[in-house]
């Protein structure tokens, strides 16, 4: 990679944690202020970047609308949005979208609730791929060897008193989630919230996306959240026909959510 092109990439991700003088950021970068300074100033050329005051620099508005135009290209945001936001109007609570990428899930779109608990997620941000609901749907949906590869690589920090904090203990979760066909996060990611989600498919069945609802415990219990699943897998089959899927014929048998 050009020496240039890695020190710009690295300011704008050490800006994304906010505003940054220089001094700040060309200690961040490891080189001479003016080195950074030049940098910079290509960078606000193109409004990647933009002045804070006098002394200090933020992210600029062409970064934010290439992230937007990145979303927009992704037929599945578009083909999933309908669903999602029905699904958000009927339960008043937060729908997630998400979906995996090189070892990453990526929340590419958010339906806020209409309670005052929010969620710490926004679009763009990654989703712990040990403790959330979406993660767990994308993950048993990968091939036995890439999934045992993926979870080998995990830090598995414990967020809270309900985080899987092995290897051993998210394979078998997933195992489960593969096989009723939903993921449940039992306020392992955030106190007092917790999660189900289901897979959204593509034309070959394969899972393309998550989509998920978050609702404060303090609102609804596990059992009430589970009393959700079928919404869910209602609004994951509507957005997967969207998406080009078309669901197989089988038998009607009975399918009550569990937590287990």
């Amino acid at each position: 990679m050009s020496q240039s092109l890695d020190r710009a990439l690295t300011l704008l991700d050490e800006l994304a944690g906010g505003p940054k003088n220089l001094d700040q950021l060309a200690e961040r970068v490891g080189v001479h202020k003016s080195t950074v300074l030049r940098l910079l100033r290509t960078l606000e050329s193109h409004r990647f970047v933009q002045r804070s005051g006098v002394r200090y620099y933020r992210l600029g508005t062409s970064l934010f609308e290439l992230a937007f135009r990145a979303l927009d290209e992704r037929d599945v945001r578009r083909s999933v949005e309908p669903a999602a936001r029905e699904l958000n109007l009927t339960t008043g609570h937060t729908v997630h979208l998400a979906s995996y990428e090189d070892g990453e899930v990526i929340y590419i779109d958010k339906y806020e609730s209409r309670h005052n608990v929010r969620m710490y997620s926004r679009i763009g941000r990654r989703a712990p791929l040990h403790c959330t609901a979406v993660a767990k749907v994308l993950l048993a949906a990968l091939p036995e060897d890439e999934r045992t590869r993926v979870t080998a690589s995990i830090d598995y920090p414990k967020l809270t008193a309900n985080t899987l904090t092995s290897q051993r203990a998210l394979l078998a979760e997933l195992a489960r989630v593969a096989e009723r066909g939903y993921a449940v996060d039992n306020a392992e990611h955030e106190e007092l919230i917790h999660c189900v989600a289901a897979p959204v498919r593509g034309p070959r069945g394969v899972v393309i996306a998550a989509l998920s609802l978050s609702v404060p415990q303090v609102l609804v219990d596990l059992e009430g959240l589970l009393k959700l699943v079928p919404v869910l897998l209602a609004a994951a089959e509507k957005a997967s026909a969207e998406c080009g899927w078309s669901a197989p014929d089988v038998p009607n048998v009975s399918n009550t959510p569990r937590e287990n």
